[in-house]
């Protein structure tokens, strides 16, 4: 089959959050921190870095390791891990990585000649006496840093900002000189926290971390997740320090906000924290964000979708899909693996990927694979207990009249095929228990045209999806 354009756009084995994507040279740069497969904390892995052609996104590179962690001269036992990162291009043509160590409230640079490095470490973001930005009395902590230059400016922006803590005021902007670690404008804040934001527009979409920065012709959209963690906010101002005013929502990775197929404050994936940020690719906008998997908040992927600007230059919130766009609908025949549901819930309603453990004790549905980090694994769906649904979209569907499902598990029931979430049942496919993979197939009638793909499964024990196939008839 023809390679497709999906989410996640890497590879289900790799888990890369808090994806800052750059078009450079007519390829697409992917920075983000870098988790592991059944890790127990954030970021434990080195940062590596993917690309691909920007006229072809379902054919992704990878450039290797690009920056250990062991590289920050504070970190030389590997005890810290490396945060959500940024690349700006500075004035002398080389690419400036910052980032901040898990345990550190200062900024760290590194540099390469090269989108893809490897970097090599450079110093930290300063005051003109030496004191590193964090470090002075009165400073905040520093996190998660965006960066974008002009000229011979480079502005940083950072920040981390719990609900209800008054000692983190919002995000911060800081002003650099040309060699990219000299503060020649002090922090100024930018988005307010949620204890400093009555009458400002942000509330209840106030700053909690991730601030990225992007310029669209004389604006400026600093992007952000808010404290409802699950969302991508923007706010934009014609000035890069200040005026910054609260837009909206561009992505939800629980589908929170999305009232087009749902109730709007229906969630439909297992959402958690959010980090990205929006790019042009080819004359085309995305959003780049990520999603959690393997019941934890610890092994995160990156997915992207498609938006619009209005004449106004606001971005309509858009929907989480398996393609990127409803505009990008795929081919409505073969296989496809399980892994790429944008939709995953039961009947019992959860906008949190759970922190506690008690997702184990629910057996919640879950993204997960076999193996350890870093193993080729393919990824399934795992826990699909009675009312578990995943949902597919969109696909391009002619002619379709047979569906064939692989499925393991302790499980004694059906599998429900609908074209909508809470639409009717189309057909029904029992399966059995089993140890291996056991393929199962019913006939079918899919109406033709572009539309989403769901399965429920219905009866006793927790069935595993590896994937489904879908096969034409003769007409």
């Amino acid at each position: 089959m023809k390679k497709q354009q999906v989410n996640p756009y890497l590879p289900s084995w790799e888990y890369i959050p808090d994806a800052e994507p750059y078009v450079f040279n007519d390829r697409v740069y992917i920075y983000g921190s870098h988790d592991r497969f059944n890790g127990h904390a954030y970021c434990l892995n080195d940062y590596v870095c993917w690309s691909a052609p920007v006229d072809d996104l379902s054919d992704w590179r990878y450039e290797g390791v690009i920056y250990k962690k062991i590289e920050d001269p504070l970190n030389p036992d590997a005890s810290m891990c490396l945060y959500a990162p940024d690349v700006t291009v500075g004035p002398d043509g080389r690419y400036y990585l910052y980032y901040v160590l898990d345990k550190l409230s200062i900024v760290s640079v590194a540099v390469s000649d090269t989108p893809a490095g490897e970097y090599e470490f450079y110093g930290y973001v300063h005051y003109q006496d030496g004191t590193r930005l964090g470090e002075r009395k009165g400073d905040q902590p520093q996190f998660d840093p965006g960066v974008i230059t002009e000229a011979e400016k480079t502005y940083l922006y950072t920040g981390f900002c719990q609900k209800g803590d008054k000692s983190r005021n919002g995000a911060m902007a800081t002003v650099l000189d040309s060699d990219m670690l000299t503060i020649i404008e002090e922090p100024k804040f930018v988005i307010p926290s949620e204890p400093y934001s009555e009458g400002t527009g942000f509330e209840g979409h106030e700053f909690f971390e991730a601030p990225s920065i992007r310029k669209r012709g004389d604006t400026y959209y600093l992007i952000y997740s808010s404290i409802l963690m699950h969302e991508l906010c923007y706010a934009t101002s014609n000035k890069p320090t200040k005026g910054f005013e609260y837009q909206g929502t561009i992505v939800s990775n629980a589908d929170i906000g999305i009232g087009s197929y749902k109730a709007a404050d229906k969630p439909m994936f297992y959402g958690g924290n959010n980090h990205g940020s929006i790019v042009e690719i080819n004359n085309q906008w995305y959003i780049f964000y990520h999603r959690h998997t393997n019941g934890t908040n610890f092994s995160r992927q990156a997915c992207l979708e498609k938006i619009e600007f209005t004449d106004e230059g606001k971005i309509p919130q858009v929907e989480m899909t398996s393609t990127g766009s409803k505009d990008n609908p795929l081919i409505g025949v073969g296989e496809y693996p399980a892994y790429l549901a944008c939709n995953l819930f039961t009947d019992e309603e959860s906008v949190y990927t759970d922190f506690t453990g008690a997702w184990m004790d629910k057996q919640f549905p879950k993204i997960t694979q076999d193996g350890k980090d870093g193993d080729k694994e393919a990824g399934y769906i795992q826990n699909m207990k009675d009312s578990a649904t995943a949902g597919f979209k969109y696909f391009e569907f002619n002619n379709i009249n047979k569906v064939k499902i692989k499925v393991r598990g302790y499980c004694s029931g059906r599998f429900e095929v609908k074209t909508a979430w809470d639409g009717d049942v189309l057909a029904e496919i029992p399966v059995g228990f089993s140890n291996i993979w056991q393929e199962y197939s019913t006939d079918i009638e899919i109406p033709d045209g572009v539309q989403p793909l769901y399965f429920t499964y219905r009866g006793e024990g927790s069935a595993s999806l590896a994937s489904f196939s879908l096969l034409p008839g003769s007409k």
